[in-house]
């Protein structure tokens, strides 16, 4: 009775512990994913030309992904997962900082500090989350917390697109404003690491545990050669976007935002049942991504039709629900604890550097306009090599198998 008492009770902690680091991403989403639809244009505004938004925004997402391989192994080196977290939420204050006019040279500074803060907190961030996820399974663990994400990701576009109106396109009012929800995030963290840090200090008996098998193993490095494959067939969504700004007439280029808010609204409520789903059937479910990967780069290729465009990014939002929950699942349970800080930090570059890559390709398509045929070919062959490696590895994929 005792028994069944205490595992009742770390199933509970272990779900207030997932709400609560939700509750710190949804609003630190709030604060920077509501700023990302007026930085290029704020820029602009200072008179930046075409060429150095594109490059700040290409080299913010690349710093954003490819520093999580030092942050992720300095994290495991030192055990200071917390202090990772810490500064990389702390960092997203350069956003609301951008309110005060500084010029040019300083915002695109904060610009990028800002995703140096995404590449320092997200390979511990999730490591926590793989710590205290382990009563009731990765696959919802990861699961409810993209799904506080993207709440988080679809309201703070909203709140900048309302405080933008009701100012007539006040930028400074509006940065400084994220003020606010910057303080909140800030509380919620410190409160989030008072009641489960005791929960995800690693003890002594599983270093030990763990020593053996410090290094990262082949299967993990199959899986993540696996999702980088998957990423590189896949058309990533700034494609599907632009797509969409060639085919609407320039009196309705207010609904380019709506179809990424379609995304953002299938990711999130696909992210929690893929992954239930994935704690009860395994690797079946990740399969599933693998497959649905195939359609958003066809049908955005296909033809000039609003219809074949809402399509595709319904589709690419169901495979990013299942990117950010079930993928980043995976890799808890190809991973010892003691080196999965590195893990994670490996498997995001590949990702990142998966969309660097098809976004190359596609972008080139879009421009080149080669034969649809071909188009065809490059899409389900890298999706049937990706789900080939994915299978040889299933024996390593226990969960509920």
């Amino acid at each position: 009775m005792k028994q069944e008492t205490n595992v009742k009770n770390n199933r509970r902690n272990a779900y207030f512990g997932i709400l609560l680091l939700g509750i710190v991403s949804l609003m630190g989403d709030v604060v920077y994913e509501g700023s990302r639809g007026i930085v290029p244009s704020y820029l602009g505004f200072l008179g930046a030309t075409a060429v150095i938004v594109g490059l700040v925004g290409g080299l913010g997402d690349f710093l954003g992904y490819s520093i999580r391989l030092v942050s992720g192994f300095l994290a495991d080196t030192t055990r200071s997962y917390w202090l990772f977290i810490f500064l990389g939420y702390g960092l997203i204050v350069s956003i609301p900082l951008l309110g005060i006019p500084l010029g040019l040279e300083i915002a695109v500074v904060l610009v990028l500090l800002e995703r140096f803060g995404k590449a320092f907190r997200s390979p511990s961030r999730d490591t926590v989350l793989s710590i205290i996820s382990k009563d009731v399974g990765a696959g919802k663990a990861f699961g409810i917390h993209e799904l506080l994400d993207q709440i988080g990701a679809i309201l703070g576009p909203f709140i900048v697109a309302l405080l933008m109106l009701y100012t007539n396109n006040n930028y400074n009012f509006t940065f400084i404003f994220l003020f606010i929800p910057f303080l909140a995030l800030l509380a919620v963290l410190a409160y989030t690491y008072k009641r489960i840090r005791s929960r995800t200090i690693i003890s002594e008996e599983q270093k030990t545990d763990d020593k053996e098998k410090k290094r990262l193993t082949k299967p993990f490095y199959i899986y993540t050669f696996a999702v980088l494959l998957n990423t590189i067939g896949l058309i990533p969504y700034s494609l599907i976007l632009y797509k969409a700004s060639e085919i609407l007439p320039q009196t309705q280029q207010w609904i380019v935002p709506l179809i990424y808010l379609l995304i953002q609204g299938v990711d999130a409520p696909m992210a929690l049942i893929a992954g239930y789903a994935y704690d009860k059937f395994g690797i079946s479910v990740l399969i599933m991504p693998f497959l649905l990967s195939f359609f958003p780069p066809l049908l955005t290729m296909a033809g000039a039709e609003l219809s074949l465009i809402l399509a595709s990014a319904a589709v690419f939002g169901l495979v990013l629900g299942m990117q950010e929950s079930i993928y980043r699942a995976a890799v808890s349970e190809l991973t010892p604890i003691s080196s999965r800080g590195t893990a994670y930090g490996i498997f995001n570059t590949a990702y990142g550097l998966g969309f660097l890559i098809s976004g190359t390709i596609y972008g080139l398509a879009m421009t080149l306009k080669p034969s649809f045929a071909l188009i065809v070919f490059y899409a389900v062959a890298t999706q049937i090599i990706a789900i080939a490696s994915l299978l040889s590895i299933r024996s390593k994929l226990k969960k509920n198998e």
